[in-house]
């Protein structure tokens, strides 16, 4: 493993990722890891809506931090969770949630565990 830092001054988002209606920012703990864990900013693009659908992805561990805005899933056994910023959300392995809006200032920071991981898309949360 390698030291990590990345500034703001020096942030780039790019329209790489999982998601086309997001924007991400590497932080770097990617390549400082070995791939064993990712951490990005993920901010909404503006002016591009979108959600995600049902699905899970198969990894070890996933957390988010929302900065500003907020996000609303739709998660088996939970039912609806709105997190706003400030919100902390650690979402299991496997669990199957659905996205169902944000705001267009949605910004937040999210990490799992490793940084390569599949998703899989499902019929519904249900």
């Amino acid at each position: 493993m390698k030291f990590s830092v990345s500034h703001l001054r020096d942030a780039c988002f790019a329209p790489r990722g999982l998601r086309s209606f997001f924007e991400y920012r590497d932080l770097g703990i990617k390549e400082a890891t070995g791939g064993k864990v990712l951490a990005h900013v993920i901010r909404a693009k503006p002016g591009a809506a979108g959600v995600t659908g049902a699905h899970f992805h198969r990894l070890d561990f996933q957390m988010f931090y929302v900065i500003r805005g907020w996000i609303e899933f739709d998660y088996e056994g939970v039912g609806r969770v709105r997190a706003e910023a400030g919100s902390c959300v650690h979402q299991p392995p496997g669990i199957k949630h659905d996205e169902i809006a944000h705001s267009e200032d949605l910004e937040l920071i999210e990490i799992t565990l490793p940084s390569e991981f599949e998703t899989v898309e499902i019929d519904s949360v249900r």
